[in-house]
């Protein structure tokens, strides 16, 4: 009788495993399917987190705090990007509008508003005339763009709610996790502690930089502008100190991003109108070289990082993740460098040679210490 409960048990325990496999292997195909989604929801959770915490206190409940931490600091950067696509958008419109008036020119008779009504009751002469595809090149263009707007808000709308469920709910799943997963002292719930302190300090330390700089760029933009004449002077200073601010995000290019094809364009401004100009845009080149690059990048990036991971790792980490992984590698490839970074520091040592893995570690120069009690990660 024994031996058959002990059967019954082990098929059951066997179906079990092979639902949570079957189930795993599904839940790992919709991470790897939009993983560009999730790791920038994770951005989203990690960078405005310590802000929640302090608009959490002063809020009556925790999803007014996460939702109005969220709108405080990454409405801003997502409203920069919307204008962005905007202003991309009406450039489109011109241009297209333009080939469009260059085609009805083309029209046998157009030239003559006699003729309007004759061309408009014989439409084949505008399908002979648009033959060589470029209506169709047009409308071809015009939907991509609108299909690559709509598909990059809505993954900017489930990366905003990823992070907003993941505050609002975060000390439920601390809690979880430290009862059901891995309890205070234990090697796992060190490493996840850890693992936890770095993202926050590296995505955090992101969303710091962004806003740094981009006040940065405000004092810079505006204060060349009340120097430099009309001709050479900075359009939309608001907008471009934000994409400056924004452009921290790229690795070691950062600002230069916005700020030398701006200088081109000066310099292009100041040979038309006197050639005598041209030392305003020179002038403003060197300042943001010193103000909005390598300040941020030997001084205020370590600085607010706090010096926590080493500042070349975090490096290559952003370059390669770009490199390899798309647009999403500014995000992927800090979280993969932190998640390995501790998984050496907590446990590699201790399997490379056959002991048990511990949450004590001596490599404290190269991430965050692991917590072996008290408070769970996510709180």
């Amino acid at each position: 009788m024994f031996a058959d409960t002990d059967t019954s048990l082990s098929r059951t325990t066997a179906g079990w495993w092979l639902l949570t496999l079957v189930l795993a292997a599904t839940l790992a195909f919709v991470a790897y399917s939009f993983v560009g989604t999730l790791v920038l929801g994770l951005f989203a959770y990690y960078g405005t987190r310590p802000l929640y915490r302090r608009v959490r206190a002063v809020t009556p409940s925790d999803g007014l705090a996460a939702i109005s931490t969220l709108l405080l600091t990454l409405l801003p950067l997502f409203l920069v990007v919307v204008v962005v696509a905007v202003v991309g958008l009406n450039e489109l419109s011109s241009v297209a509008g333009g080939q469009m008036q260059a085609l009805l020119g083309a029209l046998p008779g157009s030239q003559n508003p006699e003729q309007l009504q004759s061309i408009l009751d014989q439409p084949s002469q505008v399908v002979d005339a648009a033959r060589g595809g470029q209506v169709q090149g047009m409308l071809t263009a015009g939907v991509g763009v609108l299909g690559a707007i709509a598909n990059g808000l809505l993954h900017l709308s489930l990366s905003f709610a990823i992070g907003y469920f993941l505050l609002r709910d975060g000390d439920r799943v601390a809690d979880w996790f430290r009862s059901d997963v891995a309890e205070p002292g234990t090697a796992a719930y060190g490493y996840v502690t850890a693992v936890d302190k770095d993202l926050e300090t590296l995505y955090f330390g992101n969303i710091l930089l962004i806003f740094v700089v981009a006040v940065l760029a405000t004092a810079v933009y505006h204060a060349y502008n009340l120097v430099a004449p009309d001709p050479v002077t900075v359009p939309l200073a608001a907008l471009l100190a934000l994409l400056t601010g924004l452009a921290t995000l790229v690795p070691i290019v950062v600002g230069k991003l916005v700020y030398i094809p701006l200088v081109l364009m000066l310099l292009a401004r100041a040979f038309q109108a006197s050639g005598s100009l041209v030392v305003y845009p020179l002038g403003l080149l060197v300042v943001c070289f010193l103000l909005l690059d390598i300040l941020p990048q030997t001084v205020l990036r370590p600085y607010i990082s706090g010096r926590k991971i080493h500042t070349g790792l975090v490096m290559f980490s952003y370059i390669m993740g770009t490199l390899l992984f798309g647009w999403y590698g500014l995000f992927l490839g800090p979280l993969v460098l932190v998640l390995s970074l501790q998984l050496i520091r907590i446990a590699f040592a201790e399997l490379l040679h056959g002991e048990s893995v511990s949450p004590e570690t001596t490599m404290e120069s190269l991430g965050s210490s692991p917590e072996t009690g008290g408070e769970a990660s996510g709180e």
